[in-house]
């Protein structure tokens, strides 16, 4: 797995659920694993991706679109 962001629960989780619509397997686990589930949506997280889907979950989220324009 090959880490793809980090950054806030509430965006990880939902970063997690858009890759997995676009059939990437996506996992996410907190930064610090330490401090039990409180339900806090800033806590930090990672979100890991199978390396052969990498490139495909890169254009997908960080790729400028041409037809945004």
């Amino acid at each position: 797995m090959k880490l793809f962001y980090t950054g806030p629960v509430v965006n990880t989780e939902m970063l997690v659920v858009m890759l997995e619509k676009h059939g990437i397997a996506a996992t996410q686990e907190f930064v610090d694993p330490v401090p039990p589930d409180d339900g806090d949506l800033n806590r930090l997280a990672k979100v890991l991706v199978p390396e052969p889907d990498y490139p495909r979950a890169h254009q997908l989220f960080y790729t400028e679109r041409e037809d945004e324009l």
